[in-house]
């Protein structure tokens, strides 16, 4: 199969700081077992699914083109997905969360290409193909619930992070890494989880992304949509484990009502959940969505927004009244009577209107940061950016006059006024200003050597929210994960093995009829006789092919399996019961 990318839209109109995190699928790097693997948990999952899921997730199957005998090549995908929309696209692992939630925005699946371990078929930590393909993929192929999710994105990429989320999500991301791979020691991933567990701790106050990451885990991950009495699956992590979604319909899971109160409730990725929530209907979905996005310093602003971003320590933005933005690391804030009163950010800044950046105001004019006071002039009940023409004359607030400006709560600013900007309502925006000495009491903010003043305009702060207004004013291509999805180097055991499973890969799709099945299942006997996914498939081909005697044979070595290795009992069982439900025996 092609590596090269279909031709698609939705991947053309990707900004470039999101194209860093994309990897080849390497379509050929997938092994025969992966293969097997992947048709395994596909006919399980489609299997008994066709009765607990959502009615659009068996619909949304062939509606994405995804296979259940073949592991889908995300790139044929694309062919398919355009027609409703989206697109997919392969990385490594986890992602930055607020990456992942914008290409959501962009209307694009993030699909992490690796596919777990045959020792870890019903459940891994680390996203792969299967969890990502096979549970997400065919979801959004319900119009609700795919605006659902591209809004769940468009919002979720503006919460604003705390500085120990991202040290979370490194330590999250290296123990889903460790687990699957299989090589890992007990000693190394007892002390990796030790980490997280101490990190998820030792959290404090939970940020917005932290809040809004709950609502994705019991939404998008793990929901549960109809009646507390008989509801039926959605959420992709269920969709994807051959485990948990049978064992969520038991009652030994809680079923609770979705509401705001998910919000507030924090999970455990490496554990099944003792509790999910139902909600009723897609539409709710987004009420929920919505309610939440209140909330955030986004909708907000405020002195508690900036104060957000100052503790996340990351690139974000606010939005003044007048709708200019600033955009850069946010270090300090000063407030009166619970308001802010200015701002100042640490090196580069942009300032930007709209989403696009002021010309003559980018990082290389404001590279030593920039701060500006926020509010109205005292004793004057007009704010200057609802003065006329005429009102700012009268106030003296004219090109080439020097002026002294005190503001509610005691930022002066004095200076000769070179030129105003105004916004496309004719609001003055921004003032420049020479020989300009601003203080707050006592403080010096900023005085006349330090080049020209640029005075934001704005009586409040509207917005706060992760990330910049114009995506061109920074350098985002930055991202270098601490830890890489580990590859370690085949064994001639494992290559042996996987020579035999292609063997019966090619036998079933009628590639080499001439294979011996006799002699493959003698060879498993002698040098594999712990492997037991591939002689559940010899078990299929010989009951199709009504050989009797073959399959008592398999039958007999699966039993030899069982005992020797009961934890694989149940899964050797459920591959015999698909088989006979699908053969006639």
């Amino acid at each position: 199969m092609s590596n090269t990318i279909e031709t698609n839209n939705i991947l053309n109109r990707l900004p470039k700081h999101l194209m860093q995190f994309i990897k080849p699928q390497d379509y050929d790097d997938y092994s025969a077992i992966d293969q097997a693997v992947w048709r395994y948990v596909m006919r399980k999952n489609v299997n008994f699914l066709s009765t607990v899921a959502h009615k659009s997730y068996l619909e949304g199957l062939n509606q994405t083109g995804i296979s259940i005998d073949s592991i889908p090549n995300m790139y044929g995908m694309n062919r398919i997905l355009k027609d409703i929309g989206w697109a997919a696209v392969a990385v490594d692992g986890f992602i930055p969360p607020n990456a992942f939630m914008e290409f959501q925005a962009y209307n694009v699946l993030v699909i992490a290409s690796d596919i777990r371990q045959l020792e870890h078929i019903e459940y891994t930590p680390a996203p792969d193909i299967i969890h990502e393909g096979a549970g997400h993929a065919p979801i959004i192929a319900n119009p609700e619930y795919a605006e659902y999710l591209r809004r769940f994105g468009e919002i979720g990429c503006k919460a604003i992070s705390s500085a120990k989320d991202y040290e979370l999500y490194e330590a999250v991301r290296h123990l889903s890494i460790i687990k699957e791979a299989p090589n890992s020691s007990e000693s190394d991933i007892a002390a990796t989880e030790k980490k997280v567990e101490a990190l998820q701790q030792n959290m404090g106050e939970p940020s917005e992304m932290a809040l809004i990451r709950n609502l994705h885990w019991w939404t998008v991950e793990y929901g549960l949509i109809g009646t507390l009495e008989n509801p039926k699956i959605y959420g992709a992590g269920l969709l994807s484990s051959i485990g948990e979604s049978a064992w969520c319909m038991t009652d030994e899971v809680e079923k609770l009502p979705y509401d705001i109160n998910a919000t507030y409730k924090d999970f455990d990725i490496t554990k099944p959940q003792p509790q999910l929530f139902v909600t009723p209907d897609f539409a709710n979905l987004s009420l929920i969505l919505e309610e939440f996005a209140n909330t955030m310093a986004l909708r907000k602003g405020g002195l508690s927004g900036v104060n957000k971003l100052i503790e996340s320590n990351a690139l974000g933005t606010i939005e003044l009244s007048t709708g200019l933005q600033i955009s850069g690391i946010f270090a300090h804030v000063i407030e009166s009577n619970g308001y802010p009163i200015y701002i100042q950010t640490n090196g580069e800044t942009a300032l930007a209107y709209r989403e696009k950046e002021l010309v003559g105001h980018g990082t290389n004019t404001h590279k030593n940061g920039f701060g500006s006071p926020i509010g109205k002039l005292k004793g004057i009940n007009l704010a200057i950016e609802d003065m006329s023409p005429r009102d700012l004359s009268a106030y003296d607030i004219y090109e080439e006059q020097n002026i002294t400006l005190e503001f509610e709560g005691g930022v002066k600013v004095s200076g000769e006024i070179i030129t105003g900007k105004r916004n496309l309502q004719g609001k003055i925006i921004l003032i420049s200003l020479k020989n300009c000495t601003v203080t707050h009491n006592e403080t010096i903010l900023f005085q006349p050597e330090w080049g020209i003043y640029d005075m934001a305009i704005g009586k409040e702060i509207v917005s706060a929210f992760s990330g910049i207004a114009d995506l061109n004013s920074f350098d985002l291509i930055t991202h270098v994960p601490s830890t890489k999805t580990i590859q370690i180097k085949k064994s001639d055991q494992q290559i042996q093995l996987e020579a035999l499973y292609q063997q019966v890969r090619d036998y079933r799709d009628h590639k080499n009829k001439t294979i011996s099945r006799t002699k493959v299942l003698e060879q498993l006997i002698e040098k594999h006789p712990n492997d037991w996914l591939l002689p559940v498939e010899l078990y299929e081909l010989a009951a199709i092919g009504n050989e009797s005697n073959l399959c008592e044979s398999i039958l007999a070595h699966l039993e030899t399996i069982k005992r020797n290795r009961p934890e694989v009992g149940h899964l050797i069982d459920d591959g015999l019961e698909i088989v006979r439900q699908t053969v006639s025996i």
